[in-house]
């Protein structure tokens, strides 16, 4: 039997502020277990939570990036469930009217095409605490710092039929979010939270079947793992006679397995109620108007834009755009270079390789956009060729100085003096009479030792279409 996949994404985005959604305590990560959680936070009795008006208007502008509808008034509800690291007993979460309705993104596949994934709701709610379970000799360690800290909830519908479309649809979600500069998209830290809730059904039928939630997967590629074991689990318990239970299920990176956690709770198992202690949440069409205009150019849009102005394919483009902080990068570079293409050549090429090679990020690249601007910009003016650039591109890693003086201090000026450079050819040809027989003979790939033993004579300074076109014209 043919079986086809039915996947949706639960993202949960840790908004980029300073301070919690409901208290004024910090968010600011790897801080002392328990001294950023004030009683407002642990729910000591008489406090009373205010809603952080920043975290409101990050949601909006999520919203309107995501082509969703916006609710003129929202509410917040109480979750109530009980886990050691909630110590009001209730995470205070929406419900029945969230902040952002119904919307969609487009995620681009691996063969080029667009794919349209529905958005079901985007709604803003607190962060639990943190169980701690090493180091206590047997016991649980409670740490709750995180408690309070703002999210935003991003449920996809069940548009997925594959890991891939999965991970392309949280990859398309982790730039949207950091472009909007309200998520920094740490997965490590915990700050881009993934759940996937898996199902399978006969090929052709419509009825969903009984899915599992794969909880809290923190990378790209564990998504795209847990999704494929827990596919194969599913397929081989039915074909086997067996029935899929609705369950949170764990991932289990080292062994690549999925396993049990608990049964899957419904919504009516955590009694939803209407918070009492914070009013409706009203968003007026003002307000809506007032954060467009601090809309950023989106990732589409910038793709686009890309391929326009610059010339550059899909591929480049969809690369350059692929976060807000390389995009700029790219663009200060052609700036200066004035040479889109090969700027593109050596962003996503050299640069990108020495980049990840170190670990860094784009923003802590030795070399400023300025500079490598600089450095195409001599190979566009022949006073370097593209490969003495490569070297050149190595002394600026290193910080030794700008483009001009480490040309100037390693003597790395390319040779275009057209008389210097037939002088070197006619020597190489004289003292080569076998090898030149052997070319006028037919044995056409002696080209390439002329030019080789030109450049060894030149230390690779010659201009190459310079020598090319004397060497075929004196080789004839």
């Amino acid at each position: 039997m043919k079986w086809e996949v039915v996947i949706g994404l639960e993202v949960h985005a840790q908004l980029a502020t300073q301070s919690k959604i409901f208290s004024g305590a910090a968010t600011a990560y790897g801080a002392m277990p328990n001294t950023q959680a004030c009683a407002i936070d642990l729910g000591m009795p008489g406090v009373l939570p205010v809603l952080n008006e920043e975290t409101l208007h990050m949601a909006i502008k999520f919203g309107l990036a995501a082509n969703a509808h916006i609710a003129p008034e929202s509410i917040f509800a109480r979750k109530n469930y009980f886990y050691p690291d909630l110590p009001k007993g209730y995470q205070i979460s929406q419900y029945e009217i969230p902040v952002v309705g119904k919307g969609y993104l487009d995620i681009i596949l691996e063969d080029g095409s667009v794919k349209r994934i529905g958005i079901t709701r985007a709604h803003l709610e607190e962060d639990a605490g943190k169980s701690l379970h090493e180091d206590f000799r047997g016991m649980t360690g409670i740490d709750l710092n995180r408690a309070g800290t703002p999210l935003l909830e991003i449920v996809s519908e069940p548009d997925m039929r594959s890991s891939t479309e999965a991970v392309a649809y949280l990859k398309t979600l982790h730039t949207l979010v950091r472009y909007l500069g309200i998520c920094d998209g740490n997965m490590q830290e915990g700050s881009f939270r993934c759940d996937a809730n898996v199902s399978i059904r006969p090929m052709g039928e419509t009825k969903l079947g009984t899915r599992t939630e794969l909880k809290n997967i923190n990378s790209f590629r564990f998504v795209e793992k847990a999704i494929n074991y827990e596919i194969e689990r599913q397929i081989e318990v039915i074909e086997n006679g067996g029935t899929i239970s609705q369950e949170t299920r764990l991932y289990d990176a080292d062994n690549n397995t999925t396993r049990t956690m608990r049964s899957k709770e419904e919504a009516n198992d955590y009694r939803y109620f209407p918070d009492p202690d914070l009013l409706p949440v009203a968003v007026s069409e003002e307000l809506i108007a007032k954060i467009k205009t601090t809309m950023p150019e989106l990732p589409q849009e910038k793709r686009d834009r890309f391929t326009k102005a610059y010339g550059l394919n899909s591929y480049d483009a969809n690369v350059l755009s692929s976060s807000r902080d390389l995009a700029d990068y790219y663009e200060a570079v052609t700036k200066v270079a004035n040479e889109p293409k090969l700027a593109a050549n050596w962003v996503m090429g050299e640069l990108l390789a020495a980049i990840n090679k170190e670990n860094l990020n784009i923003t802590e690249s030795p070399i400023k956009a300025e500079a490598l601007g600089q450095l195409i910009q001599r190979i566009h003016d022949n006073t370097i060729s593209g490969k003495i650039a490569k070297t050149v591109f190595v002394h600026l890693w290193q910080n030794e100085g700008s483009v001009d003086e480490i040309i100037e201090k390693q003597g790395l000026k390319q040779v275009t003096d057209l008389g210097a450079i037939e002088k070197i050819v006619d020597e190489i040809i004289n003292n080569n009479p076998q090898q030149l027989a052997d070319y006028k003979a037919g044995k056409e790939k002696l080209f390439a030792f002329f030019v080789g033993q030109a450049m060894k004579a030149t230390q690779g300074k010659a201009n190459p279409q310079q020598l090319n076109d004397l060497l075929k014209d004196k080789l004839k």
